[in-house]
């Protein structure tokens, strides 16, 4: 019988806790997370130039602000993630011809734990700002995935480096 893997944020009597990170090294970490949004038709009206603006203002330069603060508090909006002081995040967005919106967040530190839920927060909470800024041309709003790419720095790396 194969035995479940061991969930490292709940302890032997199934409560939950926060991993004890105080003898782990600190290494310089990185993590790079996706998401994928589809947009309506109806949003190539929000199209100048080749970029969205809506009524709200600069659609991707607003998600990029969004998502890097929001890498920056994922401590206050995760269960047991440690405050980690971030020493890079970039958001990068790109509009793909059949009006796909791509979001990568990266955000890279020198700690005792990973950053993997920064850059997925800091991409989740871009796409849904773009959801929020076209939101008035269409409910059609697709948002696909979110994923992890790659983390890099901790006991096991994960994707491309």
């Amino acid at each position: 019988m194969k035995q479940d893997p061991k969930l490292t944020h709940v302890s032997e009597n199934g409560s939950p806790r926060m991993v004890d990170v105080g003898e782990k090294a600190i290494t310089a970490r990185e993590a790079i997370a996706r998401s994928v949004v589809r947009l309506p038709e109806e949003a190539e009206s929000l199209l100048h130039d080749g970029r969205l603006f809506s009524k709200k203002g600069p659609v991707f330069e607003t998600a990029i602000i969004a998502g890097t603060m929001a890498a920056k508090r994922t401590s206050e909006l995760i269960p047991f993630c440690h405050p980690l002081p971030i020493e890079n995040c970039t958001v990068e967005i790109e509009l793909h011809e059949n009006r796909e919106v791509e979001i990568t967040c990266r955000v890279s530190v020198h700690h005792k734990t990973g950053v993997e839920m920064e850059a997925l927060t800091g991409a989740s909470v871009a796409a849904l700002t773009v959801y929020d800024m076209c939101k008035a041309v269409s409910h059609d709003i697709v948002i696909e995935q979110t994923r992890l790419i790659s983390k890099s720095g901790g006991k096991s790396d994960y994707g491309a480096s």
